[in-house]
């Protein structure tokens, strides 16, 4: 899956990525889009026991997309078929005041995952060269510094034993229509519905723009991108599972094997005569 799904090299045109497409989906004769979940579920039990015992590896999995893209959905669907512990949300919204007294990558280091945690960013440090581009928040130099900036830091994250699973979640500007409507014709999702939400969609152009940019200047043999298609939610989902399985998989985390004296510990637990 990773290597169906990873953004190439050089420069990155988001037109030429099918959002509606399903790389690697099982055959018409075998629509089943579950991901192995029991399996998952024990590699990231086995990465987190593994911490007990002095272990220092983690995962970050990073979302990225335009509203309505299901970054919420993923972590419903996916990442909450992990046992709670050892797994660490993280939904970034705009900064707050005393975060905007600090480096842009503050508040973003404060929620690393720790050893043996699978972390789950909903949006990121990406929102810094992105929603801030858009919006011409800041200076063009200093977003523009930010790519460089944002490298350097997810290079030292891999090399202290984190895993950067990021994950641009891409939809058509006809799919992102359908979803907001769906919440408009749903009483029960109009708590979802976010009116700056259509303000944001009238640049959408731009959005490519600083989207294309982002995948381009961020693309890094440490920590790669890959666009997955959202048109179809159940293929995202099981998309973004399989990228799980396989970065879990190749972490093979191994249950600890304390030195037990297990006869002797068995004995005390024997009943008395």
């Amino acid at each position: 899956m990773r290597d169906a799904l990873r953004v190439p090299a050089g420069p990155v045109v988001l037109a030429g990525f099918d959002s509606s497409a399903r790389p690697l989906a099982p055959t018409k004769r075998n629509r089943d889009l579950a991901n192995d979940t029991a399996r998952m579920r024990d590699l990231q039990a086995k990465l987190w026991a593994e911490s007990t015992a002095g272990g220092t590896r983690s995962v970050l999995l990073v979302m990225q997309g335009i509203d309505t893209a299901g970054k919420g959905g993923v972590t419903k669907h996916v990442v909450g078929t992990f046992g709670p512990i050892g797994v660490q949300y993280t939904g970034f919204k705009a900064p707050t005041k005393q975060e905007l007294r600090h480096d842009f990558l503050w508040r973003i280091r404060k929620r690393l995952p720790g050893p043996g945690v699978v972390g789950v960013f909903d949006r990121s440090h990406y929102e810094d060269v992105l929603i801030v581009r858009v919006h011409d928040l800041v200076p063009e130099a200093e977003w523009e510094a930010r790519y460089d900036a944002i490298n350097e830091f997810e290079k030292e994250l891999v090399d202290n034993g984190t895993t950067v699973l990021k994950c641009f979640l891409d939809i058509s500007f006809e799919t992102q229509r359908d979803r907001l409507l769906a919440r408009l014709d749903d009483p029960e999702k109009h708590w979802k519905f976010n009116e700056a939400d259509l303000d944001e969609r009238a640049r959408w152009s731009d959005y490519e723009v600083a989207f294309e940019a982002m995948l381009e200047r961020t693309n890094t043999d440490h920590a790669p991108w890959y666009v997955v298609p959202s048109d179809h939610k159940k293929y995202r989902n099981w998309a973004i599972g399989e990228l799980l399985h396989e970065t879990l998989e190749d972490l093979a985390p191994e249950w600890p094997r304390p030195a037990l004296d297990v006869p002797a510990l068995r004995a005390r637990l024997a009943p008395p005569h």
